[in-house]
């Protein structure tokens, strides 16, 4: 059945399903050990277009207008912190000097690599 659907109906499929569950909470499990099981999923989707299952997907997710899982954590990530700009502070509040980078985000120095890599 799928193999007679065209791109259009493809990416309907992947939009209406895998996309929904891919983006609900991207933002805490995105850096996850186990995304890379997500990824391989995504492109196995979109290689439902037609495409051998040795072919590349680089160039299917820019010609299909889909980002890929990495592309979308990062995208998620600069949407929570546009929205919440309010709760990180600035380098020129800690810093008396001035700096070349003043206007950078401060990042407070931790041991924790899951406090590092989280939100």
């Amino acid at each position: 059945m799928l193999s007679q659907c065209n791109t259009t109906t493809i990416k309907m499929i992947h939009f209406a399903y895998f996309h929904s569950i891919l983006e609900y909470g991207i933002a805490f499990w995105g850096n996850s050990n186990e995304s890379h099981k997500v990824f391989k999923l995504q492109k196995r989707v979109i290689r439902l277009t037609g495409n051998n299952v040795r072919t590349s997907c680089r160039p299917l997710f820019p010609r299909l207008g889909i980002m890929t899982l990495s592309s979308r954590y990062i995208f998620s990530l600069m949407r929570f912190l546009s929205r919440n700009l309010q709760l990180y502070i600035v380098n020129f509040i800690i810093h008396n000097h001035s700096k070349r980078y003043r206007i950078q985000l401060y990042k407070p120095s931790t041991a924790l690599t899951l406090y590092q890599k989280g939100l």
